[in-house]
């Protein structure tokens, strides 16, 4: 039976950081997106609110902007390999982040074969965000199931990657879990657990388990 790995980016994927602080970096907005992910973390504010002041921020956005934060953030080594080694056994990996879709979607040119982020209006924006296409934690296990119709494989076949409150309830919807430089909120939760900066490592403590 095929494996279907689900993958977070924010602090999984990307090492310390979310994809709204990268694209914030490029126009030298950090440290306030910086006190958002601290906010929406500690549960101050939810993905509307996080959204709306992001939308604020990125007035000036453009593609350029997005392609440099892509290219410059701290991305754990192997990305790409892992998911060439997961293909190669003939199972399927998918990213699922409540970042917005045109950073998250970049991933399928790294080899994921879907991702799926929070829907903002195309770059440079002229319209605001609609909340309805806001993902949020619960979003995260629907997903998951659609995806797993998709590819015809049961929650029983997943292994999920994550490391913070929103991937709490997809740990708690798939067989086995890696929690990746996890904060307290995963602390207990994770079927393995791994610290550092290698996805092959953190793959590597699933990869012969079936």
């Amino acid at each position: 039976m095929a494996r279907l790995h689900l993958f977070d980016l924010d602090g999984t994927l990307l090492y310390g950081t979310s994809a709204p602080v990268e694209i914030s970096r490029q126009l030298g907005l950090e440290a306030e997106t910086v006190a958002l992910d601290k906010a929406i973390s500690a549960g101050l504010i939810g993905p509307p609110e996080y959204a709306a002041h992001v939308r604020e921020l990125w007035t000036d956005l453009t593609d350029a902007h997005v392609a440099a934060a892509f290219e410059q953030a701290p991305w754990l080594g192997r990305i790409r390999e892992v998911w060439a080694a997961i293909r190669q056994e003939g199972d399927y990996c998918a990213v699922v982040s409540l970042s917005p879709s045109f950073f998250v979607e970049r991933l399928t040119g790294w080899g994921a074969h879907a991702a799926h982020g929070s829907l903002f209006p195309a770059v440079p924006f002229t319209q605001p965000v609609d909340p309805a296409g806001l993902l949020s934690a619960a979003a995260k296990v629907e997903i998951a199931r659609r995806l797993c119709e998709e590819f015809g494989v049961t929650s029983a076949d997943c292994v999920a990657y994550g490391d913070s409150f929103s991937d709490k309830d997809l740990f708690g919807a798939v067989s086995t879990s890696v929690a990746v430089n996890a904060d307290l909120h995963l602390s207990g939760l994770a079927t393995h657990s791994y610290m550092g900066m290698d996805l092959w490592e953190a793959y590597e403590l699933v990869r012969h388990a079936r």
